[in-house]
């Protein structure tokens, strides 16, 4: 099976191999993902959830931020350990 995708429509369609090969100059091979994307109607429930995690993503990096910035640099401990 192969998706292909109308480039005067843009209507994209499933079609089997034979067919795709068939398939005039007006049909482009695209990705099956973005078949599958088509087909899949997105809920507010699941774009709430992404948002939520991409939140909870950047807190995480402003968190790792703020922790490295606490740390000592490595250069400074050695430093230390020399003059001892």
């Amino acid at each position: 099976m192969k998706c292909l995708k109308s480039t005067k429509t843009g209507a994209i369609i499933r079609v089997t191999d034979k067919e795709a090969h068939n398939s005039t100059s007006e049909w482009k091979y695209i990705p099956k993902s973005e078949w599958k994307a088509l087909r899949k109607p997105v809920s507010e429930k699941q774009s709430e959830e992404a948002e939520k995690k991409a939140e909870t993503i950047s807190e995480k990096a402003l968190k790792r931020q703020k922790l490295k910035d606490k740390q000592r640099p490595a250069e400074d401990l050695d430093n230390r350990l020399m003059e001892k």
